[in-house]
């Protein structure tokens, strides 16, 4: 037994993390991959049943697996960010939430014939779409502005505001025995009451002590975030034992509370736990769908089948329809945003830990829950999964689909090298945070970004206007590495770039770690005073098509300054010293150089 279970959990692990890899080599949805392997682990080879295999470990791992997923998407909600959203996102929370809930829950009744308690509860659980399943999506999908802020608002808002949706039914639920007038408001609402005040309670204050901590200094870094995942842990466990699921919300309100508490130097743990949430992520899904019985699948089979197209097609456009009355919001926005709405782990992991709760508590259709919630996760990740680009296009939602650059730093030289990408054919936005100096940009129809890249609120406005590669190219060195650090781990560390910072600084061992900066552009001497000056007296970016003489002259010739290549295909090969392969442009490919005036 103690080896099935080695072997099972190691297998887990290794399945999900291959699982996470093909996804992002593909561009495919990783949980559909997930869901795929817990069904052929499970109710299809059936070499896997956690449940039975780990006996009552199970039950808890599931449980604490579930406040980390949860604690992290608390973290994510910054109610700063949903103010500066504006009313569409409100409206797809605040009035579209309540009503996919209530439409969700008739469609559970009247479709698949559960009982009404059962109903509520799917339809609380169904609202989530969950930002770790909507925001890689985006990413790939490079989304119109308003239509990504839309999805990607609502999943942040969703994630939270429907784990405590779910949680609420589910107490309502497990306390059914006491409903009736006189018990109802004698005990059983009091009860519920008072948990909700001890998750407020456990939720909040704890989130100030970790203030009061990080903020004095009573806290050495390396504790930081085995201190968060611990009292997340323990705050779930802990209001868990005054009433089942109330860990669910205090947990939740853990998170929102860290979050809009602004505490120095939190995003950089919140990067360390996304880590960790993948890993959750890939585990948890598998083990879920592992767990399901054939016999359950294949008995649910018409129904879920029938409640799953009831949810795609009437619930969801339904509910979106009716929020957005009486918006400014177009018919194409509508409609695209009516049907993406995947769900995502956390709406899988509430239903894995209700469907317990429930069927112990004698719900009938509580073996329902867990595999209706699977379909609707399974069918949403498939189709709009494969289906957000084609559709986003169709409607004319999409910025362009060619690679796009993001050049940090507005000056004449730089204005002139974006010109000249745009002329190729390359998206480029300009960002920087003084107006003054994007004017110029905006007068040559440039896409422009006003925004510190050092914020969150840059970052998030970078993410809702995707760049595949970034130059950092303002005066300042240090500014430079700290913008290419600051943004590697989202974008990839190999495709943030920075004007030279000095050849000094760039010693292997003495100057500025790798880590703190961006690749550098072209060679080492190439810094801010070389481009500025050479500006100065007259040297231009230029295109130029290669053939096959003057290929293999990129990056050799010295009349010139070769800075990237855009190939046929539509990639982009930035050139850097620090490249251990040295590519040659093909013929066809579009050379881009800094050349003197004598060479325009």
């Amino acid at each position: 037994m103690q080896y099935d279970i080695l072997i099972g959990i190691a297998s887990t692990f290794g399945a999900g993390m291959l699982a996470q890899w093909v996804a992002w080599r593909f561009r495919l949805p990783a949980i559909v991959l997930l869901f795929s392997l817990g069904l052929i682990f499970g109710p299809g080879l059936g070499i896997l049943h956690p449940s039975e295999t780990m006996g009552w470990m199970f039950r808890p791992l599931v449980s604490l697996l579930v406040a980390l997923v949860v604690f992290e998407g608390g973290m994510a909600l910054d109610f700063r960010q949903l103010r500066e959203a504006g009313e569409g996102v409100a409206r797809l929370t605040m009035l579209a939430l309540p009503i996919n809930w209530v439409l969700g829950s008739l469609a559970a009744h009247y479709v698949a014939h559960l009982e009404w308690g059962t109903s509520m509860l799917f339809g609380a659980i169904i609202v989530v779409t969950g930002p770790t399943v909507v925001l890689p999506l985006l990413r790939s999908a490079k989304l119109q502005p308003r239509v990504a802020a839309f999805l990607r608002w609502e999943a942040i808002v969703n994630d939270p505001l429907g784990a405590i949706l779910a949680a609420v039914v589910l107490q309502l639920m497990l306390l059914r025995a006491d409903i009736h007038a006189g018990v109802f408001f004698t005990h059983t609402l009091p009860d519920l009451l008072g948990a909700i005040a001890v998750a407020l309670s456990a939720g909040i204050l704890p989130a100030y002590l970790i203030r009061y901590l990080f903020t004095r200094d009573l806290m050495p870094e390396i504790l930081k975030t085995p201190m968060l995942i611990s009292m997340a842990l323990v705050v779930f466990s802990l209001c868990n034992l005054e009433m089942g699921g109330a860990g669910l919300m205090a947990v939740t309100i853990f998170g929102m509370a860290l979050a809009n508490l602004h505490i120095p130097g939190l995003t950089e743990l919140r990067r360390m736990k996304e880590s960790l949430v993948v890993l959750v992520v890939s585990v948890l899904f598998i083990m879920l769908t592992a767990d399901l019985h054939r016999d359950v699948l294949a008995q649910l089979s018409i129904p879920i089948f029938a409640l799953t197209v009831v949810v795609l097609f009437v619930v969801r456009p339904l509910g979106i329809f009716l929020s957005t009355l009486g918006t400014s919001m177009p018919w194409k926005e509508k409609l695209f945003v009516g049907w993406i709405a995947p769900r995502g782990i956390v709406a899988a992991a509430v239903a894995g830990e209700a469907g317990v709760s429930l069927k112990e508590a004698g719900y009938q259709s509580a073996d329902l829950i867990m595999p209706a919630v699977f379909a609707v996760i399974a069918v949403t990740m498939i189709l709009h999964g494969f289906s957000l680009r084609p559709i986003a296009r169709r409607l004319k939602l999409t910025l362009s689909n060619d690679p796009a650059i993001a050049i940090v730093g507005s000056s004449g030289w730089s204005i002139n090298l974006a010109s000249c990408l745009r002329k190729t054919g390359v998206p480029v936005l300009l960002v920087d945070n003084r107006s003054s100096a994007l004017l110029p940009a905006t007068r040559q129809d440039i896409p422009v970004l006003r925004a510190e890249l050092l914020s969150q609120h840059g970052q998030e406005s970078l993410e809702e206007r995707p760049a595949d590669y970034l130059i950092a190219t303002t005066a300042d060195g240090i500014y430079n590495g700290m913008v290419c650090g600051h943004l590697a781990p989202t974008m990839g560390r190999q495709r943030v770039y920075q004007i030279s910072p000095g050849v000094a600084r760039l010693d292997f061992y003495h100057g500025l770690s790798r880590d703190a900066r961006g690749k550098v552009l072209g060679e080492p001497a190439w810094n801010y005073t070389l481009f500025d000056t050479l500006f100065e007296q007259g040297w231009r970016f230029s295109t130029v098509e290669a053939t096959e003489e003057s290929a293999p002259t990129f990056g050799t010739d010295e009349n010139r300054l070769d800075i990237l290549v855009v190939r046929r295909d539509g990639g982009i090969l930035i050139r850097s010293a620090e490249d251990n392969d040295k590519s040659i442009p093909q013929p066809g490919d579009y050379m881009v150089s800094m050349v003197p005036p004598s060479g325009e």
